[in-house]
């Protein structure tokens, strides 16, 4: 079975250096909640750039089933809801290798 690993991009609306890592330490409360999540990485563009996105997440699935499980697990919807609330642009790429 091949690994699923799920990468998502944020632009802030508040795209301070400070935001981001505040972001960035509520994303990685994920780690040791969600028991399908193998391994997360968050972090935080250091180039800003006008192309860049302020904070990415790389999360690492044994599955697509665990993927889906992870998207519907009631604390992953609590995170989402968050990100909602600061998040101006969000793009996301999901593929097994």
């Amino acid at each position: 079975m091949r690994m699923v690993t799920h990468v998502v991009c944020w632009k802030l609306k508040d795209r301070s250096r400070e935001n981001a890592e505040r972001v960035r330490e509520r994303l990685l409360t994920m780690q040791g909640r969600l028991p399908m999540l193998k391994s997360l990485e968050v972090g935080v563009d250091v180039i800003r750039s006008g192309r860049s996105f302020d904070v990415v997440l790389i999360a690492r699935f044994d599955s697509l089933d665990d993927l889906n499980a992870y998207q519907v697990h009631p604390y992953h919807q609590e995170i989402a809801a968050f990100m909602g609330t600061v998040v101006e642009q969000a793009v996301a790429v999901d593929y097994e290798g």
